[in-house]
């Protein structure tokens, strides 16, 4: 333990981390009681690092004296893998950048609207370039309609790039037949895409905002990180929970 002494307290500096960027880092590092930091390298400096070792290594191919793998020594081969490493680090970050910026520069929505045949064409066909467009066709006195709606909203905030929309079936398509409902179509770039029509498309009211977001992002209308079709999990869950049903019944069966 380090105590400094003054003449009025003395103060124990056990507890304060050398490394910090604090006054009092600074005066005991003047004072030759803390060694000078370690200056951390940029991300400029190993761009640098990768280009000047590229160039080295074209050079010596331009000159017929680059090394070939079998003759490296130990060092130079943890040299190359290092700087190969690097390389592809620093590839993967400027991509994920790249995309991160486009992703950005997407317009945002955030809510599921209301729209009527009158404004179809400005909210679908001129959505805009690379926009995906799902639009639900809907009557209110049908509950799997009432469902799928509160289902969009959570998905329209929580995908907010993609333009969520409904509109009453028989005011965006006059005499639209209501054993097709609900509907679900589907465009990119005022294009149709995929259509789901029907309660037997959607399982009624079975139908959760998890299977619901995997049917649009299966297609591609959104990016999920769901790794597997959340109904097949349910189904297996159902299956084997009439299998334990059936189980403890013929158990009761022969007790009797």
């Amino acid at each position: 333990t380090l105590y400094i002494t003054s003449k009025t307290k003395t103060t124990d500096i056990s507890m304060q981390d050398p490394n910090e960027d604090t006054e009092w880092n600074d005066i005991l590092r003047s004072k030759g009681i803390l060694p000078p930091k370690e200056k951390g390298i940029t991300e400029a400096e190993i761009t640098q690092m990768i280009d000047a070792a590229a160039e080295k290594k074209q050079a010596e191919e331009l000159r017929g004296t680059a090394k070939p793998i079998e003759d490296m020594s130990l060092d130079e081969l943890d040299e190359l893998e290092d700087i190969e490493n690097e390389k592809t680090l620093l590839q993967f970050r400027n991509a994920r950048m790249a995309e991160m910026m486009a992703q950005r520069s997407k317009p945002t929505f955030g809510s599921l609207m209301e729209i009527t045949a009158h404004d179809y064409i400005t909210q679908v066909n001129k959505a805009g370039k690379m926009i995906w467009v799902v639009l639900h066709l809907f009557q209110s006195y049908v509950p799997l309609c009432n469902l799928i709606n509160k289902h969009l909203g959570e998905l329209a905030i929580r995908f907010p790039h993609t333009k969520f929309i409904r509109s009453v079936s028989t005011d965006c398509i006059k005499f639209y037949p209501d054993k097709n409902l609900p509907t679900i179509f589907v465009y990119l770039e005022g294009d149709l895409k995929f259509q789901l029509v029907g309660p037997h498309t959607f399982d009624g009211m079975n139908l959760r905002v998890q299977d619901l977001e995997w049917m649009l992002a299966e297609r591609g209308a959104i990016i999920t990180e769901l790794e597997s079709d959340p109904r097949k999990e349910r189904e297996i869950r159902d299956v084997m929970k009439i299998g334990l049903a059936e189980a403890t019944r013929n158990l009761s069966d022969d007790d009797d």
